[in-house]
């Protein structure tokens, strides 16, 4: 397979990603048993798709209602500015409870998913740290009733 990017991958690539996509902690002399290759091919391959910037790391999944945030939800950004851009992501990025950002077309400069113990935690966090940053024109509210698929690509 190659990317648009010019990055080939062959069959056994595929399928090591395919096999961490659905386990990230497959050792790899599991992997390399799947594979009928040997452990060294695996890690070869591994730091391959490393170094490509294919895999950039593994994460923790974590229940976040049983750690005490209990509201997720989406937080549109309009910017007064295009030039707000850059500072107002250094500063969102300084809120913990903000997981991801996105720069996005349409409506918002800016797309964020949060984590919050409650509301009134995501009130705060939306009247003492989002709103107030400079080029923060206004904000808009998604608040996420549920999640019944949180999943990686197929490859």
């Amino acid at each position: 397979m190659t990317s648009n990017t010019g990055i080939n991958l062959d069959d056994l690539d595929l399928q090591i990603l395919e096999i961490l996509i659905k386990d990230a902690r497959t050792p790899y002399l599991e992997i390399a048993r799947v594979c009928h290759v040997s452990g060294g091919t695996i890690h070869v391959r591994m730091k391959k798709m490393e170094d490509l910037g294919i895999i950039k790391g593994t994460k923790i999944l974590l229940d976040m209602p049983k750690l005490g945030y209990d509201v997720c939800c989406f937080v549109g950004i309009y910017l007064d500015k295009s030039s707000s851009f850059q500072a107002a992501i250094d500063e969102l990025a300084n809120i913990n409870e903000i997981v991801e950002l996105h720069y996005t077309t349409g409506d918002y400069s800016i797309f964020t998913k949060l984590v919050c113990k409650n509301i009134a935690h995501l009130q705060d966090l939306l009247l003492n740290s989002i709103n107030i940053i400079s080029g923060v024109q206004r904000t808009d509210t998604f608040i996420s009733l549920s999640q019944p698929l949180d999943r990686n690509i197929k490859l």
